[in-house]
């Protein structure tokens, strides 16, 4: 009978990559992951792995008893969940991933909702952009909050996932105190900031996409563009005089010294969802952290709202 330990590690090898990059997962030694998954092949009688002196990667077998393991784990898992909902106290960790305005924004509403089961451990983790998804669809994360851009129904990996809908974030424009935009009596007119110094995300990053279409429909490029990683970093630049940005407005849901904020005509809209595996919705720690979130978007919602003059979702 194959054990389920080793198919766990062998679906972890196959989301890191590497050896070392499981164990690090795991918390084994890179020598306990090679003996176990050595184990899991003399179990199948097949080899699973080809193995040189640096690396090593899933034979078609391995990729095969992959996909059926990734089966069994969401199977125990959907068993789990449903035994666990039969006690009905939340209880446990959960994991949640947030890209860094996002953590920002829901974690002190996330942690007054959730402080008080006594059960629970929340940890929420910032993330690189677009790992999200992947994340949860690994179990290296039970939940995260993840963006979209281009307005199309996000794909749910055929079932395998849920998004739930939080909020809708347009971009904003970022001037310095004392820039002509600072005044609200003063119209923005896209055609003529072009002439302005922007700080932007670098090209190839989503909102960048949305900015560059955002000027292109007004004539083309800025005459000159910063390009830093970070929106805390591009904010920063704008608060320091050094340019104007057109930011997502959650970046606004903390407090930005030295910045105005104006609504853009035609602003491009991201938005935001909670994904979370379909097998384990029926936990009570899920469910309650599902509704925790949706409790904090409507903070950050009135926050921004205040802040900007508009709701940001339907």
């Amino acid at each position: 009978m194959l054990d389920l330990r080793r198919l766990q590690i062998l679906h972890e090898f196959a989301a890191r990559g590497t050896i070392a990059a499981t164990a690090a997962a795991l918390g084994y030694t890179p020598s306990a992951v090679s003996q176990q998954l050595a184990a899991l092949e003399r179990e199948t009688g097949t080899q699973l792995l080809d193995r040189t002196a640096r690396s090593a990667e899933l034979t078609d077998a391995g990729r095969l008893l992959l996909g059926h393991a990734e089966q069994i784990l969401a199977m125990v898992e959907a068993a789990e969940s449903v035994l666990a909902a039969q006690t009905g106290a939340p209880r446990g960790r959960v994991t949640v991933t947030a890209f860094p305005t996002a953590a920002v924004a829901f974690a002190p509403s996330l942690a007054r909702s959730l402080r008080v089961h006594e059960g629970m451990q929340l940890v929420l983790r910032q993330t690189t952009e677009g790992s999200g998804t992947r994340q949860v669809r690994t179990a290296e994360a039970d939940i995260s909050l993840v963006d979209d851009w281009s307005g199309r129904v996000p794909d749910s990996a055929a079932g395998t996932l849920r998004h739930y809908p939080l909020l809708r974030d347009p971009l904003v424009l970022a001037v310095p105190e004392g820039h002509r935009l600072a005044d609200p009596s003063v119209p923005v007119d896209l055609a003529d900031l072009l002439d302005e110094s922007w700080v932007t995300a670098p090209t190839g990053e989503p909102s960048r996409a949305a900015i560059d279409r955002l000027l292109g429909d007004v004539g083309g490029a800025p005459g000159a563009v910063w390009e830093f990683e970070g929106i805390g970093t591009i904010l920063s630049l704008v608060g320091r005089g050094l340019g104007i940005a057109a930011v997502p407005a959650l970046s606004f849901a903390s407090a930005s010294p030295g910045l105005v904020h104006r609504r853009l005509p035609n602003a491009p809209v991201r938005k935001i969802y909670a994904v979370v595996r379909a097998t384990s919705v029926r936990r009570p720690a899920i469910e309650v952290t599902l509704e925790a979130l949706v409790e904090a978007a409507r903070d950050v919602r009135r926050t921004l709202a205040a802040e900007l003059g508009e709701a940001l979702v339907d």
